[in-house]
């Protein structure tokens, strides 16, 4: 029996390369599968050689990608296709199907088969998820409609990907197409999702209920049925003569957060994040950029930039064609494109499936990987402009508008920020005191007793329609916490967070990764204000701005020894805003502030 040889060093190695590739393609604003493919490509055998494809490389990876399937399966919400139901169906249809069909042709043009043009087409036809979020939450989309069928979109195409998938594999199987023994496989094929389906609905929920009713229970208890159910349902698939991945899929599919007791949920969800995106699925991304052939952009050029251009105008001219239909704009329609072109994880695992299994050669991997990069990185610059297109002829819809603004913290500079907006906008407050709570609501004010970093607690409040989130608690780790959770679990675009002075410069390093910014656009004195304020010894004043400044310039250029603390932006059309860190004064804006 051959030894296996663990390679420690290469894995760190994998590993390390891994997160560089990573946190290097979310700095500039592209998902972490980007930086990992590209470092795998850079670091791999085919190019510098540094990193090996090791025996336990290649076991990791396959067990990667088997957990990524999963955790793609929990992340998809079917009651979210709801939203933009027609439109997104019809956007899915026609961004997968059209891309397909050019990229199959455009494979049996330069040579290929039949299967490797399926394959090619499966892949130039999937819309990548992970991809387009982080972008909807820095174009600030979230809430407009082209945000929910690039959702809806992107959900249907991938499940149906995954779904011929299926078929070519079962077709691949056979060797040759043979009607006779189709029958067979099909029927195989659709018992497997039967019975998958089945258990999801009917057996796992009471699983659930038993296991949670059980003494001494823990996360870790049940993380591990979660990976037993992946694995089961992953041994179907291969039962059913399919690959593991698509039973992965399906098990996650009906891991959801009901399966087991909330707070337990939470943790376990977390720790299956860890597992697969932060340890696994890197790993896999890292070595399929050594599957890359460099060569390619020599040998087979025009193959790579037909797919490429195949994949973005099919993407692109198929969403918009298929749009017409729902009776939207047809300028939707190609933002909805533009928005779909980017590829990533599923692509790339159907594609190193299909060279694993000898489908495709490594020239049609390489072209794929390469496709999936490039066309990733064209949809912030495309959706962009689109959207802006949108905005100047007022076609851009907004659905379910969020307005309002929460705070965190009823304290005397939350207050007086509050007592400035209140005829404006509607205001609501949290606080973990029962003694403020009651004072505020005697102020007028609505507000809610509880923590602030349970979810529930949030959404008590109706976090999921506001507007705007502000942490205003003395506490700077709780700030950034709580802000971090409006953001990220409730989509609210606008987060800021109030930042002692001493706290200041560590706080705004943690504000740029979750796209928050700084109240009052410095660190302050929070007790000193408290005072300040509750004693009514202050005095409000206003600057009128004469040329266009920033409100961290406007906070420098205050050269008074006595303390500023900036409150409110009124603009020459009367709106008015919080003074925080980002925003660009222009002239005749009006800062409210006190000393």
């Amino acid at each position: 029996m051959e030894a296996f040889n663990l390679n420690i060093l290469n894995l760190l190695c994998v590993l390390l390369a891994a997160w560089i590739g990573g946190a290097a393609a979310r700095r500039v604003g592209y998902p972490s599968i980007l930086g990992e493919l590209v470092i795998g490509i850079i670091l791999g055998p085919g190019l510098l050689g540094f990193l090996e494809y090791t025996e336990t490389i290649k076991v990791l990876a396959e067990v990667g990608i088997m957990l990524l399937m999963v955790y793609i399966g929990i992340e998809i919400d079917f009651k979210d296709l709801k939203k933009a139901s027609w439109p997104g169906l019809m956007a899915s249809i026609g961004g997968f199907v059209v891309p397909f069909i050019l990229g199959y042709y455009t494979t049996i043009f330069f040579g290929g088969n039949a299967m490797a043009g399926l394959f090619v087409g499966m892949a130039v036809g999937v819309t990548s998820l992970a991809t387009k979020s982080r972008i909807l939450v820095d174009l600030k989309l979230l809430n407009t409609r082209v945000a929910y069928v690039l959702m809806a979109g992107a959900l249907i195409s991938d499940t149906l990907a995954l779904l011929i998938f299926a078929g070519i594999l079962s077709v691949a199987a056979m060797g040759e197409f043979n009607a006779a023994e189709l029958i067979p496989v099909a029927l195989k094929a659709i018992a497997f999702f039967a019975v998958t389906i089945l258990i999801g609905i009917y057996v796992l929920p009471k699983l659930g209920k038993y296991l949670s009713k059980l003494k001494n229970t823990s996360s870790t208890f049940f993380f591990t049925i979660i990976i037993i159910v992946a694995l089961a349902y992953a041994e179907l698939a291969e039962l059913a003569g399919m690959h593991s991945i698509l039973g992965a899929f399906m098990a996650g599919l009906f891991i959801k957060d009901n399966l087991f007791p909330k707070n337990i949920s939470k943790e376990v969800h977390k720790a299956f994040y860890d597992v697969s995106i932060g340890f696994l699925a890197p790993v896999f991304f890292v070595s399929a950029g050594f599957m890359v052939n460099l060569d390619v952009f020599r040998t087979d050029l025009p193959l790579l930039l037909t797919v490429i251009a195949m994949a973005i105008i099919g993407k692109i001219l198929g969403t918009a064609l298929f749009y017409l239909p729902t009776g939207l704009s047809w300028r939707e329609g190609i933002t909805v494109g533009a928005g779909m072109n980017g590829r990533g994880a599923v692509e790339i695992i159907i594609a190193g499936i299909g060279l694993e299994m000898g489908i495709i050669d490594q020239t049609i991997f390489s072209v794929l990987v390469f496709m999936a990069i490039l066309t990733t990185m064209t949809v912030p610059f495309l959706l962009k402009w689109t959207t802006d297109w949108l905005k100047r002829r007022g076609e851009l819809v907004v659905m379910n508008k969020r307005e309002g603004l929460l705070f965190l913290g009823a304290n005397p500079i939350s207050l007086l920020i509050a007592e400035q907006l209140q005829k404006d906008t509607p205001i609501t407050f949290i606080d973990a005191n029962q003694d403020v709570v009651q004072h505020t609501s005697n102020l007028g004010f609505d507000c809610f007793y509880g923590n602030a970093l349970k979810e529930d607690t949030l959404a008590e409040t109706g976090a999921d329609t506001i507007a705007t989130f502000v942490a205003a608690t003395p506490n700077t780790e709780v700030n950034i916490l709580a802000a971090q959770l409006a953001s990220e679990t409730f989509q609210v675009p606008n987060t800021h967070v109030l930042l002692s002075r001493a706290n200041y410069m560590a706080g705004i390093d943690i504000l740029e990764l979750s796209h928050t910014t700084s109240l009052f656009a410095s660190g302050i004195d929070v007790e000193y204000w408290f005072k300040t304020i509750t004693n009514k010894t202050y005095t409000l004043k206003t600057d009128t701005i004469t040329q266009a400044t920033s409100s961290r310039s406007w906070i420098k250029n205050q050269t008074t020894t006595t303390e500023v603390l900036p409150l409110i932006i009124e603009q020459v059309s009367g709106e008015k805003h919080i003074f925080r860190f980002g925003y660009q004064l222009q002239p005749s804006d009006k800062v409210h502030y006190i000393i």
